[in-house]
């Protein structure tokens, strides 16, 4: 969630303050230069390299234009640097470099700063509406602000995407709308693994750590009468119960806060856990990246004591991580041994996204090789 930190910049001769948001938590810069559409790109390409962060004046088309222009600036950098480097030693290695580019380019674009009014509103000629966005993801306004332009267009392309919906093959074509925060069911694969995968039982399922809901609607709608969703953060919490209601499906999912497993025992237990252990940078990450793998081993201990006899527990779970060598196929298989399970099946998709296929990704050769699994698994 976002920082309660404040900002400070002097203007015309005064000290300025607001509060500071951050959603990855950054804490607020401590050198602030007023800038405008009167700055070149490179001066400010230099002076965020130096670690002067931009609070914008201007034009907002003009913000936007300067931080697509950065964005070049910065990209170069990295790949001359690129070319003198020996080329990676291992796929962690590439994996870990690829990482710290991606975190220091998000650092160097979120130093272009724009204000928010009282009731968010962006004070600056030609800037779009954007107080519902910044609401759906702050709450309630509490005075002046300052935030990352880059947040804001983050922002701005959750709402629209909260407002169109994503698509589901496994809904017949229904939509899911995630919120801003939530991870978005954009790759259907997986999920059209657990429509297809053969149900134990239609009475009662569990879906471990929800987020959009997706799965827990996939479920009910393949006629489980009654699909307990559980989840800790109050974002997917609010999603996965709008977007069972949305479908028609309240009276069949109930959506509770739990850290892992609700109480009691299903024929069946499934989980989606993030599929690559390391760690995260920002909220959206914590559905991708576990750097100890907490929600993988937790779901794995505490499965056989929430299913009922006979019951099954599905794992969904990409491979990438073992492409990347940052898990052997060997430790996710000896977790299964010492949790006290059996693999009764396993069911398998390749990945249709964009970066599977895209040569020039630093990390297509993972990509490429990915597989997601549906393991099917059962106590004993």
């Amino acid at each position: 969630m976002s920082t309660q930190q404040v900002i400070e910049w002097t203007e015309d001769g005064r000290t300025r303050t607001a509060q500071w948001r951050s959603e990855s938590g950054a804490p607020p810069p401590r050198r602030v230069a007023i800038a405008d559409d009167r700055m070149p790109a490179d001066t400010a390409h230099r002076l965020v390299c130096e670690g002067t962060a931009l609070l914008w004046h201007g034009d907002y088309q003009g913000a936007r234009q300067l931080l697509t222009a950065l964005a070049r600036r910065i990209d170069r950098g990295p790949r001359r640097a690129k070319e003198r480097r020996a080329p990676a030693a291992s796929p962690a290695e590439a994996f870990h470099r690829h990482r710290q580019a991606q975190s220091r380019r998000a650092r160097l674009l979120g130093m272009v700063l724009v204000p928010l009014d009282a009731d968010f509103g962006v004070p600056l000629r030609r800037a779009p509406d954007v107080r519902q966005a910044c609401a759906e993801a702050y709450g309630p306004a509490q005075g002046p602000s300052v935030v990352s332009l880059r947040e804001l267009l983050g922002l701005i392309g959750a709402h629209e995407w909260r407002e169109k919906g994503v698509k589901v093959r496994a809904l017949g074509g229904d939509r899911i709308h995630p919120h801003y925060g939530v991870f978005s069911p954009v790759r259907g694969e997986y999920v059209d693994l657990v429509a297809e995968a053969p149900l134990p039982s239609r009475e009662l399922a569990f879906d471990i750590g929800t987020g959009s809901g997706v799965l827990a609607a996939v479920l009910a709608r393949r006629g489980i009468e009654r699909v307990v969703a559980t989840d800790q953060d109050a974002r997917a919490l609010a999603c996965a119960r709008e977007n069972a209601a949305r479908l028609g499906l309240s009276g069949h999912v109930e959506v509770v806060e739990a850290d892992l497993f609700p109480p009691g025992r299903a024929p069946l237990v499934v989980c989606n856990p993030p599929w690559v252990p390391a760690r995260p940078s920002s909220p959206l990450e914590y559905a991708v990246y576990d750097p100890s793998g907490r929600m993988l081993h937790g779901f794995l201990n505490g499965l056989a004591g929430h299913l009922t006899p006979g019951g099954e527990g599905w794992l969904i779970l990409s491979d990438l991580a073992e492409h990347l060598e940052l898990r052997p196929r060997a430790e996710l298989l000896a977790a299964f041994d010492t949790a006290g399970l059996t693999v009764l099946d396993r069911l398998d998709v390749r990945p249709v996204h964009p970066r599977a296929f895209d040569p020039t990704d630093p990390l297509h050769s993972a990509r490429a090789a990915e597989v997601t699994s549906l393991w099917r698994l059962t106590a004993g």
